[in-house]
């Protein structure tokens, strides 16, 4: 028997999540069957998608169950194994969970190699907030060199990657960020070619400001947040314009969406400017991970692409960065460090 440390989902939150709707619990788990093995979690992922699956309410995917440990993509490392494809040693990542340990016979399962970059980035820039990233980009926006992106969450997980993968591109990248440092890090390290900061500034001053940043328009919009960097940018975009809707983190929780601009303002933008707004869901488009690794795994690998993590130290320290990354209190991909990493 191996005792796993776990998160569980204790209630299901009103609004933002509070400490009181999780529990650090402790289950023991049976040995390994036929065709199974042992994980022992390294690196645990949190995203803003975790706060959709804390509701019961019909979505693209299964809430989390009262009592269940909270879903959630980890790096781990097979400690006994009963199953040929996986052996003592490998590191491994899938959907383990909010735990330190777990049993798996092999499902979704998918094997790092430690060589190419750290194996953490197989949860940021070379796993699901990458692909969607470079997803989003190519196959949803079709964006092209020449033309003018916005991304919102400029420095988050996924937006750092949008910038970075459409300056390759060879186009003109306007971030819109929460803060001034945030800001600063997306011009300076991540090459985006101006950064907003929404914090100092209402929807309408942000509007001219992306005006005064393109002024020949915006292209495409990459839609992460939603609320008044939504509403900022409507007004800019071009006639023919793409807008890839990835999330909308501000209204997660409830917030803001009593006064969120009015929906016949919003669609009549989309009649008018003839825009084509398409919301896309990573996990329709993972069997085009391959592709995506073979293209930028070697950016990653030479430090092309630029990578800025958060740690929290501790899975019982995860409820409260989770809090916090749905409050913006992230600087880049939000990681848990569950164990110690043997590479």
């Amino acid at each position: 028997m191996t005792d796993a440390t776990c998160i569980t989902l204790a209630s299901r939150p009103h609004g933002a999540p509070m400490a009181e709707n999780f529990k650090l619990e402790t289950r023991s788990l049976p040995e390994p069957g036929e065709g199974e093995f042992l994980v022992r979690i390294i690196w645990l992922s949190l995203d803003p998608y975790m706060r959709g699956r804390m509701d019961d309410v019909k979505s693209y995917a299964d809430p989390v169950a009262i009592g269940g440990i909270m879903e959630g993509g980890a790096v781990g490392e097979v400690m006994v194994s009963n199953n040929a494809k996986f052996g003592v040693g490998d590191i491994v990542t899938a959907q383990f969970g909010w735990t330190s340990h777990a049993i798996s016979d092999g499902t979704n399962v998918r094997k790092i190699d430690p060589s190419v970059a750290p194996i953490a980035t197989a949860l940021g820039v070379l796993g699901m907030p990458g692909i969607t990233a470079w997803v989003g980009l190519n196959e949803i926006a079709e964006a092209q060199g020449g033309e003018t992106i916005v991304v919102s969450a400029a420095t988050g997980a996924v937006g750092s990657m949008v910038g970075q993968l459409a300056k390759a591109k060879g186009m003109r990248v306007i971030g819109v960020a929460g803060g001034a440092d945030k800001c600063a890090f997306a011009t300076a390290e991540l090459g985006y070619d101006h950064c907003l900061d929404h914090r100092a500034m209402d929807a309408k001053a942000l509007s001219a400001e992306i005006k005064q940043a393109a002024p020949g328009g915006v292209d495409v919009y990459f839609e992460n947040v939603g609320g008044k960097t939504l509403e900022a940018v409507m007004s800019c975009m071009n006639t023919g314009g793409r807008i890839a809707v990835c999330g909308a983190i501000s209204w997660y929780s409830g917030k803001g969406i009593d006064t969120a601009q009015p929906l016949p303002a919003v669609w009549r933008n989309i009649l008018t400017r003839r825009l084509r707004v398409q919301g896309f869901i990573i996990f329709d488009h993972f069997h085009l991970m391959g592709q995506f690794q073979r293209e930028v795994g070697p950016l990653v690998g030479n430090g092309a692409i630029k990578v800025k993590e958060s740690v929290a130290e501790g899975l019982e320290n995860a409820p409260e960065a989770f809090m916090q990354l749905l409050q913006g209190g992230n600087f880049g991909k939000q990681l848990v460090r569950v164990g110690p990493d043997p590479t």
